[in-house]
């Protein structure tokens, strides 16, 4: 009888070389869509976003890669009124606004503990989750790591999606974490409003480093 894991491997090699031979590359509308026209937005029409939008983004967003295939991440999606009572006090002044407005404001957290899930998340070593279990610094610079690039895929996934995007970290971590994480592992990472821009609402592009000034090749 052949084994699952090596069919799976193999099924899992075969996928790739055909991606790899297929030669992709996105196209001129995908990198306007995720990069170079998209923007940061701080105001919002009065357009619901739909839970399967959110959900369809965290879809995409979780097939990002992670160490060990930790995924750290947890989001928080704040949608209603009640809810973003319990939000408004955590943030400064001028981001209360662009909260309230926003159809919906997604809390991206990591979780402490995510090398529980490791067992299942990481079948090829099932002793993984002892690196980090009874060391709660790598734990934390792993969760914090890892949780920071799924929160980057988010954002990017949101775009993909048709949704706009606002990253916030203007607020008190502490005062998140206080009233929305009180008693478990989770800690508030930022913030990201998301919705259908009004676009009145931005202004010019803020300048970007060029290459040079960033990279180097040794």
């Amino acid at each position: 009888m052949t084994d699952p894991n090596v069919a799976a491997d193999e099924a899992a090699r075969a996928g790739a070389k055909a991606l790899q031979d297929s030669n992709l590359s996105a196209e001129n509308d995908t990198l306007r869509l995720l990069f170079t026209e998209a923007r940061t937005h701080y105001g919002w029409q009065v357009r619901d976003v739909s839970e399967e939008t959110l959900q369809a983004l965290y879809d995409i967003a979780k097939m990002g890669p992670t160490s060990m295939n930790q995924q750290p991440m947890r989001v928080v999606f704040i949608r209603t009124e009640e809810a973003k009572d319990r939000l408004e006090p955590c943030l400064m002044d001028a981001n209360r606004p662009k909260m309230r407005t926003a159809p919906v404001t997604a809390i991206i957290a990591y979780d402490l503990n995510f090398w529980e899930e490791l067992p299942q998340l990481f079948p090829p070593n099932p002793a993984a989750l002892d690196i980090f279990k009874n060391n709660s610094t790598a734990a934390e610079v792993n969760a914090f790591r890892n949780g920071t690039l799924q929160g980057a895929y988010f954002m990017l996934a949101a775009r993909a999606v048709g949704l706009d995007v606002g990253a916030m970290s203007g607020f008190d971590n502490a005062k998140v974490d206080e009233e929305f994480f009180h008693g478990t592992s989770l800690k508030s990472n930022f913030l990201v409003n998301l919705g259908y821009a009004d676009t009145s609402k931005i202004f010019r592009r803020l300048p970007r480093l060029s290459y040079g000034d960033v990279c180097q090749t040794l």
